[in-house]
This record gives C-alpha cells, sequence and structure tokens, in this order.
C-alpha cells in the first residue's frame, strides 16, 4: 500500500463517524428516474463552490445487469464525494442551507450545463442522446466542460457508447484513445500505479471478495480511455469494466468494500479526477 494510500484511510477513519448516518448507511436498492420526482431544480453555478452535476438521460433500449441508468449512483454517490473531496482537499463545495452537500441533475439541452466545469454520468452503455442532446454536449466539451462517463461492462455496452459518442463528435473527428498510466490524472494528487477495477457491492459480496469482474473473463480488464480536443486538452474520460462511483455511492455498506475499493481506489481517483479537470 502506497503512503498515500494509507493517510487516505487513517483519514477516512478519523471522520467517519462524523459523517451523517444518510451518508453511511443505504437500502441498497437504487432508484430509477420514472420512479422518482425528477431532477432537483438548477440553480446558477455558485462561484468557485463545487457542485457534483449528474447529466440525466433516456435508455437507448440496452439494460445492463445491476443498473438503472443515469440515476444508478443518485444521490448518494455525489453526496458522498462531495463530502469526501471536503473532507480530504481545500475544494469548498455547494452546500444546502442546512449545510448538507447540494448536487444538480440536468440534462444535456439544460443552459444551466454551461454552468459547471465537470459534469458526471454512469451506467453510460445504457445512453441515448437525442440529437439536440449530442449538439449540446458537444458544444459544452468543446467549450472547456469535462465528462467523467462511469460504470458500463462488456462489449455491447462498449459499442452502444462509441456510438453515442460518434454522435457528439460525429466523423470520428475526435477518436477514443487509452490514457496511459503516466498521465497526471494518475498522479497529480494521490499516486495510483494503476487503473483499478471496482465492482458493485452485490457482485463483491456475492463472490465474497473473490472477484473484481463483474462479467467473468469478457470484463477482466478495466480500462480508462479519453477524448481530446485539437488543443491536446483532454475533455471527456471514460472508465469500462469498472465503476469507480460505486466507491463512492456505496461506501458505507461494509467496511471491508469501503477500505479495499473506496478508501484505496475510488477516492483517490475520483479526486485526482476532479482536480485535474478544474486546473486544466
Amino acid at each position: 500500500m502506497t503512503p498515500s494510500a494509507v493517510r487516505l484511510i487513517l483519514a477516512f477513519a478519523a471522520v467517519l463517524a462524523a459523517v451523517p448516518a444518510s451518508a453511511q448507511f443505504f437500502d441498497g436498492r437504487n432508484r430509477r428516474f420514472e420512479d422518482m420526482p425528477g431532477p432537483p431544480r438548477v440553480e446558477d453555478f455558485p462561484g468557485d463552490r463545487f457542485t457534483f452535476c449528474t447529466i440525466v438521460y433516456d435508455n437507448n433500449g440496452y439494460d445492463e445487469p445491476l443498473g438503472y441508468g443515469w440515476s444508478s449512483e443518485w444521490p448518494e454517490g455525489g453526496t458522498n464525494f462531495m463530502t469526501r473531496l471536503s473532507q480530504l482537499t481545500n475544494i469548498t463545495i455547494n452546500r444546502d442551507p442546512d449545510g448538507n452537500p447540494h448536487q444538480v441533475a440536468l440534462r444535456a439541452t439544460d443552459p444551466a450545463l454551461f454552468n459547471y466545469p465537470i459534469v458526471f454520468m454512469t451506467d453510460v452503455g445504457t445512453a441515448g442522446f437525442s440529437k439536440e442532446e449530442a449538439a449540446s454536449l458537444r458544444k459544452y466539451l468543446l467549450n472547456g466542460g469535462f465528462l467523467f462517463a462511469d460504470d458500463f461492462w462488456g462489449e455491447q455496452a462498449w459499442k452502444n457508447w462509441v456510438y453515442e459518442m460518434d454522435q457528439v463528435f460525429p466523423e470520428n473527428e475526435y477518436k477514443i484513445r487509452p490514457v496511459s498510466l503516466d498521465h497526471d490524472v494518475f498522479h497529480i494528487v494521490f499516486e495510483m500505479k494503476e487503473f483499478p477495477q471496482v465492482p458493485c457491492i452485490e457482485h463483491w459480496s456475492r463472490s465474497n471478495g473473490t472477484t473484481t469482474s463483474e462479467r467473468g473473463e469478457e470484463t477482466k480488464t478495466p480500462s480508462l480511455s479519453g477524448i481530446w480536443d485539437k488543443d491536446g486538452r483532454l475533455m471527456v474520460l471514460i472508465s469500462h469494466n469498472s465503476d469507480i462511483q460505486d466507491g463512492w455511492q456505496q461506501e458505507g455498506l461494509a467496511e471491508g468494500y469501503f477500505r479495499e475499493f473506496s478508501a484505496k481506489k475510488s477516492y483517490p481517483l475520483g479526486i485526482n479526477i476532479v482536480v485535474y479537470a478544474m486546473t486544466h
């Protein structure tokens, strides 16, 4: 274990008791968009305070096992990440009047999208963009925005996501390429020597912690890919065969899962991504 990982675990151990119970213990079930009252009202970006922004999308007709579309990690993933980000860095987060982390969810066509320098998507193998959403997301990314797309497994999900990115960037003008381990995203805050495979806690529990690949041989190799603009700026980061955000959303369900995935892998990489995106 690296010194950074040791410090991270010790820091979490010191603050875990102070995290509200609602942020630690969940019922293990995610809610579908159609069962929810809808995304919260979007407010103007509050100055220099970090706000976790999730992109809402319609399903493309493909379902991922254990996936729930755009809301797979909503709302606990964003809430927990903002809490840890504020505890482990000097970054100030957006809070509601009661002092709780305040996050937003919006569609790519919402004009407020351009208020947020970094946005998140999950279960992206099931995502479908309309022409208007693809055009708005393209404009957002080329104007300096950053997208972290996560939590999709297997070849079919990959093909689905590549198809959607081809709608955002037609004619193959911006290609998806691997992100090498010497890239700053692996080193800018926490030193990471590999791109981690983070499974959902349901798979980890069923396998008694013996495997992290949710689909066996097909998904045994996790990858981190990116899309760069013509000036060489990384504008899309793509996590395949891994669910980094589950390490945030499910951090309070089991101590072993927390220590192995949340503290050592998901949070260090997530913090690196945010710091990188907001400084480049």
